[in-house]
């Protein structure tokens, strides 16, 4: 399987352009999935629930299953978080693996940029492994950088991009 990345700051639109890539892979033909880093506590569970009452009595892992979905939650409970190799390892065959966050583990990513964040443009001496930028003021930061420059609403253009990149077309 293929990985590809985005990076960018916290409100740059990295969501919504998965968003709205992820089912243009899928009518290409590809088969996705996703790994998504939050820098943050989280929560996918409820006070409780049957399951959130389980893990907090100790379990190391719960595996909740129902017949639209299952979910298995792993309590880390001190030790290391998992570098992406090991979740990506976790993932049943797939074609593309898209990875939001992860900005500094070594697979080709595109930076996401907002302008109206006020934030400096992430660049490629930060980052490596920096293929592209998709950014909503295009003609200003072509300037700025050596990579591939994209409106961050040309979602055709994006996906070329990425699809030829990672040997799809």
């Amino acid at each position: 399987m293929k990985v590809f990345g985005l990076a960018g700051y916290s409100g740059s639109g990295k969501t919504t352009l998965l968003e709205a890539l992820i089912p243009r892979f899928v009518a290409h033909g590809l088969k996705v999935s996703l790994v998504k880093h939050a820098h943050h506590h989280f929560d996918i569970d409820h006070p409780g629930k049957d399951s959130y009452r389980l893990r907090e009595a100790g379990c190391s892992e719960v595996l909740l299953v129902s017949d639209q979905r299952w979910v298995l939650m792993h309590e880390l409970r001190g030790t290391p978080e998992p570098s992406l190799d090991e979740q990506l390892a976790r993932f049943s065959d797939c074609d593309l693996v898209l990875v939001e966050g992860f900005k500094h583990v070594p697979i080709p990513k595109m930076v996401v940029h907002r302008v109206a964040l006020g934030k400096p443009l992430i660049v490629a001496s930060e980052i490596e492994t920096l293929v592209a930028v998709a950014t909503d003021a295009p003609d200003e930061l072509a300037l700025e950088t050596n990579l591939p420059v994209m409106s961050l609403n040309d979602h055709d253009a994006i996906l070329d991009f990425i699809l030829r990149h990672q040997g799809f077309k």
